[in-house]
């Protein structure tokens, strides 16, 4: 019985998914089945049977020279009813922490601090705060500067827009900001977003942010209490993100996606995005291309 589905996923425009690289697959995965295509030259979907699990090292192993992510997921439920996704480095190729910190004059000291916590060396309360409290006494309008350098990572709409107009509920939550995530989510077309808040007074950074902090445990809660409001499994939930802070949900959600991850991740979460794009997370979801939305 086929209970697993592996998909190979290219980049769109350089169309490398050929018929060499899927026959280097199905070789290292014992037992894989017919080829469907999910989009000419960039994705495919292969069913495998439960033991393509044990056979995933020797699946990468194959593909080590390729640029061509290999995920597996379950047959079952293989369409996810809800999307909870980290925004920096995730949906933004930015982080908007340090790219505020640029126009301060203070990048290089925030980044550093921003490093570490993303790769779990840091505390993240303690690192957000200590960020944070560099900003105090500069102006609130660099925030507006901040926001023109944000850039959203390819296929960052169609993810959002494909899924929601596919009966998902979806929610953007970040260890950032709201003045962010509000206007990210407007872009993508987000239900909803959760992230910090940073204190104003007279036009000028105070230094703090609100409280209670939104860290990782707040989005490991956000994912659980959103599948209980619409009655949903665990394994018809889907979390994206690239940092520590996202391991929690990431290891709750009946799919997991590293994108582009700190080794933190990548060593915890199997399902990983390290060569291509967001659509990538709908492929692997069984969507083909033509059902994409949002381009």
């Amino acid at each position: 019985m086929m209970s697993l589905v592996l998909t190979l996923v290219a980049q769109r425009d350089a169309a490398t998914l050929d018929a060499a690289t899927i026959a280097l697959a199905r070789d290292a995965v014992d037992g894989a089945q017919t080829v469907t295509t999910l989009s000419a030259g960039e994705a495919v979907d292969i069913p495998c049977p439960a033991t393509a699990a044990d056979r995933l090292p020797a699946l990468r192993a194959a593909l080590a020279d390729k640029p061509v992510d290999a995920v597996l997921t379950h047959q079952d439920a293989r369409r996810k009813r809800l999307l909870v996704s980290d925004m920096d480095s995730t949906i933004v190729a930015n982080e908007t922490l340090d790219d505020l910190a640029t126009h301060a004059g203070i990048g290089e000291k925030i980044a550093e601090i921003t490093a570490r916590s993303m790769n779990g060396e840091l505390d993240f309360a303690t690192a957000l705060r200590e960020r944070v409290a560099l900003l105090k006494g500069f102006p609130a309008s660099l925030l507006e500067k901040a926001w023109n350098d944000v850039r959203l990572n390819e296929g960052a709409k169609e993810l959002v827009q494909t899924m929601r107009a596919h009966g998902a509920h979806t929610a953007l939550v970040s260890g950032g900001f709201t003045f962010f995530t509000s206007r990210v989510a407007a872009l993508c077309g987000f239900q909803e977003n959760h992230a910090n808040t940073l204190t104003i007074a007279d036009g000028m950074l105070t230094g703090e942010t609100g409280h209670p902090i939104l860290g990782p445990d707040t989005k490991l809660a956000l994912l659980t209490t959103l599948a209980e409001k619409h009655v949903l499994p665990a394994n018809a939930t889907l979390a994206i993100g690239d940092g520590a802070n996202d391991l929690p949900m990431l290891k709750a959600a009946g799919l997991g996606l590293a994108f582009y991850a700190k080794p933190i991740i990548r060593n915890a979460i199997a399902a990983q995005i390290n060569h291509t794009s967001l659509r990538t997370a709908l492929f692997v979801q069984g969507y083909p291309a033509s059902a994409f939305s949002g381009a």
